[in-house]
């Protein structure tokens, strides 16, 4: 396996081809808009840099990288000659099943199809192909370049060809491969959003700040990083995504997102990459809560 093409260049499909760059496959990067590939490949670039500067890269490691990766704003000429296709679109699944049967009748028979999906049920993704053998989930954390943990979601009718092939290539990326079963929200997001979602209830409800909340987490439960501002970095749209696959998929009230939640995205409050969550994303050296849950 030596030629991957990642679909989608926003910060998991960007962080994915930089992965896999950086460890010598050949990446075709795909994006409709040539604008979100410019802009993933500026990113890659920054993040090469920060590397460097860490010295754990050379000037030409980045180089090299940097001369694996080729965009494409064509899915057939991106996919062409693929012996690994991993899927990093929205968290959307009608989008998703889209984007893998245009994936089955562009790849030749022999090519993989993974997808980044946090939640969304492999085998569902693998039913509107024609190799449900092999198609698998590769659960990249953010950010892809730093974070070790990759789940390794088998459908049910992945191989275990695939899935050990699947593992090993985690393994040369230098990630840890973690093999889960196809349930929603898998392993990680069952137990994390559902926690994201309780922070947002209980500030709904007035038990406290979002500061207060936070510092709770991290000095209380040794979380580098407290629940709604990790919300605000993975994005309050696709939290509310996640929990609406729990919900649907579990059929438990427990899962039910909270309606603050619902509201903020809806009003276009998604996190850092809209500027505002439940923290203000404008100066992100000077982060300070949002107007709306200051006391």
């Amino acid at each position: 396996m030596k030629n991957v093409a990642v679909i989608g260049a926003g910060t998991m499909g960007n962080g994915i081809a930089h992965t896999f760059a950086q460890f010598g496959y050949k990446v075709a990067l795909v994006d409709i808009a040539q604008s979100s590939l410019d802009k993933g490949i500026a990113t890659i670039t920054k993040n090469l840099d920060r590397q460097v500067a860490k010295e754990k890269i050379s000037e030409a490691d980045k180089t090299a990288t940097l001369g694996n990766i080729t965009t494409y704003t064509s899915m057939e000429s991106g996919l062409k000659g693929a012996d690994l296709v991993v899927e990093a679109a929205t968290e959307n699944v009608d989008l998703k099943l889209k984007i893998f049967k245009d994936m089955d009748s562009l790849t030749e028979d022999h090519t993989i199809l993974a997808t980044n999906t946090s939640s969304i049920s492999i085998t569902k993704i693998a039913a509107v192909t024609s190799r449900p053998d092999k198609v698998i989930g590769m659960h990249f954390m953010n950010p892809v370049p730093i974070m070790k943990l990759v789940e390794i979601i088998r459908g049910y009718s992945t191989s275990d060809e695939v899935t050990d092939l699947i593992m090993e290539t985690s393994r040369k990326l230098n990630k840890v491969p973690v093999e889960v079963n196809d349930y929603p929200g898998f392993v990680a997001n069952r137990i994390l959003m559902p926690m994201i979602n309780e922070a947002i209830i209980t500030l709904n409800e007035g038990v406290a700040g979002v500061e207060e909340i936070d510092t709770v987490m991290m000095l209380g439960m040794a979380h580098p990083m407290g629940p709604l501002k990790l919300a605000d970095f993975i994005g309050l749209d696709v939290c509310l995504a996640i929990m609406e696959v729990l919900h649907a998929g579990l059929g438990n009230s427990k899962y039910a997102p909270c309606p603050l939640l619902v509201n903020m995205v809806a009003a276009g409050k998604m996190g850092a990459k809209s500027g505002e969550g439940f923290y203000s994303w404008a100066n992100r050296k000077e982060l300070v809560v949002a107007d709306n849950f200051k006391k």
